[in-house]
């Protein structure tokens, strides 16, 4: 099945019980056992809920994996996959990173004796960094927020070489234009808070792997802790995949165009998108990607925080507000916002700089996006 098909059915069939189309919707914490130390089915639903098994089935399946899990956040996501590895262990990253993931591999994870190493954007980079407690590479392609990308098929080229194991983060891009397993890697995580719900309505986090020992123990982790995400958010989750493929066509069609309208503007600096001839990665995003996402981060031209808050309080359409991926166009200002925890120095270093903004592009009219950024960036 092509992609528009499957984020409508994997995963989905019609309710056994009662032929309904739309997967029910199990408000329940508990089953009914025909006997003691009889499992059948459903027992707790900490362990497993019919909804949330629906919404693991079909995010596995969008992702050409077989084992989907879905967590109340996206950290709770990424927090199960560290808590895998034990003290002394190893993990390569990126250093252009969402804050919250590096917040969690320095504040959480690192005092209990986790050693992280970051590194640029090319498989060298990994490769020089790996040492012989190195457990994890860990990427995010497209970045956040800079739209940096990395070759994925190469890094796990250079992870399988090392018995090392690759984690994607595939929030941006999605399964719609980037599949990572397909391309070698071994786990993929989401916050399912952005695309996949869409509408700026629920938090949730999901991982899809096809190891299945590596499965059951972040299976085991997700039950004994209990990060799931409820049989609600689990149902919202479900609606807004209906509707994934065509909401990212437009995302990307209006990204297109805003980012070429930035490009060309002179209030701007620097444009980040991968969809940009222009741009350093835009050979690498046509052969590994379907699309180029809605995603832009853009520089402003002598910009500072004074200068972003200017610019923002012009904007009637684009609402400045944390998160991404909603129907809704969202602008944020990442050096005090989604990456305020980084260390400042640190961030001046990657390239997250006072005078850069990130733009979520939402599916509004884009010609009224293009007006309303067009007045903002005016004197």
């Amino acid at each position: 099945m092509k992609i528009k098909t499957k984020v409508i059915h994997a995963g989905q069939e019609p309710d056994k019980s009662t032929g309904a189309v739309i997967p029910p919707l199990y408000l329940t914490s508990t089953y009914r056992q025909e006997a003691v130390s009889v499992h059948k089915g459903f027992e707790y639903s900490r362990t497993g809920n019919p909804t949330r098994k629906v919404l693991e089935d079909c995010l596995a399946e969008l992702e050409g994996g077989k084992f989907g899990l879905a967590f109340s956040s996206g950290m709770a996501a990424e927090h199960a996959v560290l808590s895998t590895l034990r003290p002394g262990d190893h993990v390569v990253a990126c250093r252009d990173m969402y804050g919250g993931t590096y917040r969690l591999f320095e504040d959480v994870f690192k005092p209990f004796g986790l050693e992280f190493s970051y590194v640029g954007y090319e498989a060298e980079e990994f490769e020089q960094a790996a040492k012989d407690n190195t457990r994890l590479f860990w990427i995010e392609s497209p970045t956040n927020p800079l739209m940096h990308l990395v070759d994925i098929t190469a890094v796990a080229r250079t992870a399988g070489k090392k018995n090392i194991k690759l984690v994607v983060d595939n929030t941006f891009a999605t399964p719609c234009f980037q599949q990572p397993l397909n391309l070698g890697a071994d786990l993929v995580v989401h916050s399912t808070t952005k695309y996949i719900g869409g509408h700026s309505d629920l938090i949730g986090g999901a991982l899809v792997l096809n190891d299945g020992e590596w499965y059951e123990k972040i299976r085991f982790i997700q039950n004994a802790v209990g990060a799931i995400a409820g049989a609600f958010d689990s149902w919202l989750m479900l609606r807004g995949i209906k509707t994934l493929a065509i909401r990212m066509k437009q995302h990307e069609e209006n990204a297109m165009r805003i980012a070429a309208f930035l490009e060309d503007h002179a209030m701007i600096s620097s444009v980040y998108y991968p969809g940009l001839p222009s741009n350093p990665y835009y050979k690498l995003a046509r052969r590994q990607m379907d699309g180029f996402g809605g995603m832009i981060s853009f520089k402003l031209k002598d910009g500072d925080l004074a200068a972003a808050n200017r610019f923002f309080k012009k904007l009637h359409i684009i609402t400045l507000a944390e998160s991404l991926g909603g129907v809704e166009s969202l602008i944020n200002y990442p050096a005090v916002m989604t990456h305020g925890s980084i260390p400042e120095q640190q961030r001046i270093s990657i390239g997250i700089t006072k005078d850069l903004i990130r733009l979520s592009v939402g599916i509004e009219d884009v010609e009224d996006l293009i007006i309303d950024l067009s007045e903002a960036l005016s004197l």
